[in-house]
């Protein structure tokens, strides 16, 4: 009797250690993500959600048999080595970086933790993968680039504003620059004076409004990075306050009250890093994982907004609109 009692023990525990095992692929308690950030988590919130409901499809649960590790600059990319650093002595199982900046601060940090960079312009021109098709390194993920978005965007505001003559584009150097010379070739085509302004900081940004304002231009178009996406709020003021027609280049900048983007989907691209973060942690090396480039745009457009500033949208680009916000 005594025998089966401990056979039968010796049965529940060898099925609690399998349920264990299969519960954390891993091979511990939970694997634990690193998340890093220029711009304050509260902005990036739509993103979030779709990079969590990406691992949940994946039978990952927040708290549950994955944990996450959030680090965010609040807008002060001089912070982001020491918390780069920081993910690094966590030993996390890998850090999904959210923009350049970010991505750079990680790969300085560490040369073996696994890093998955979710909006990235150009990681080849970066140096921070060899080829999209074999990054070569311990760096991988997704890229923001797609030919041709610029010229997109330029068409839509001539077709938005048949009077388009003079745009600014406010720019951070520290993001994409390529974004920068191909609204510049669109500009040449479309026969649009384009007027370039770098912006760091919120000092940069209250000037260059200033130098809008005097500049008479018609429309202005909004770039890429943290910078941008932590001061959101206040871009999105300061265009309604001048009554400036904004082409932005991520959705969040609408839906607070911008007038129009038409860009890479970015919560499609959180969602879709995901998947790295699944293979990373059964086995795979970033070498050998292709960066991936974005598969879903999306044209919205702030109906609101657009009366706001006393700007007409023809019938033919709204029908064009993914989603219009009234």
């Amino acid at each position: 009797m005594r025998r089966e009692a401990i056979g039968l023990a010796l049965s529940v525990l060898l099925f609690a250690l399998c349920t264990s095992a299969e519960a954390q692929p891993h091979g511990r308690t939970a694997p634990r993500i690193g998340f890093l950030s220029t711009a304050a988590l509260s902005s990036l919130s739509p993103r979030l959600d779709a990079f969590q409901q990406g691992l949940r499809e994946l039978g990952f649960i927040e708290g549950k048999n994955i944990a996450i590790e959030y680090r965010s600059a609040e807008g002060k990319p001089d912070r982001l080595p020491e918390l780069a650093a920081e993910l690094v002595r966590l030993k996390v199982d890998c850090i999904v970086t959210a923009g350049e900046t970010p991505t750079h601060a990680a790969k300085q940090a560490t040369s073996t933790i696994p890093i998955i960079m979710t909006t990235v312009g150009d990681p080849v021109g970066l140096g921070f993968v060899a080829s999209l098709a074999r990054p070569g390194g311990n760096i991988t993920g997704l890229s923001t680039y797609s030919t041709d978005l610029a010229g997109k965007r330029l068409e839509l505001l001539k077709e938005t504003i048949p009077k388009l003559s003079r745009v600014v584009i406010v720019s951070d150097p520290r993001s994409l620059a390529a974004e920068v010379k191909e609204t510049e070739a669109a500009a040449r085509l479309l026969k649009v004076q384009l007027i370039v302004l770098e912006v760091q900081n919120l000092d940069d940004l209250e000037n260059a409004f200033r130098s809008i304002v005097k500049s008479r231009v018609d429309a202005i178009v909004i770039g890429t990075g943290g910078f941008f996406n932590t001061n959101q709020t206040r871009l999105v003021e300061l265009a309604a306050k001048h009554r400036l027609p904004g082409m932005y280049l991520e959705q969040e900048f609408v839906l607070a009250g911008g007038l129009m983007t038409y860009a890479t989907s970015i919560p499609d691209l959180y969602r879709r890093s995901a998947t790295f973060v699944d293979k990373i942690l059964k086995g795979a090396k970033p070498a050998d994982l292709p960066v991936e480039q974005p598969k879903k745009f999306e044209f919205l457009i702030n109906l609101k907004t657009a009366k706001e500033i006393g700007l007409t949208i023809p019938p033919n680009v709204l029908a064009r609109a993914d989603r219009v916000i009234k």
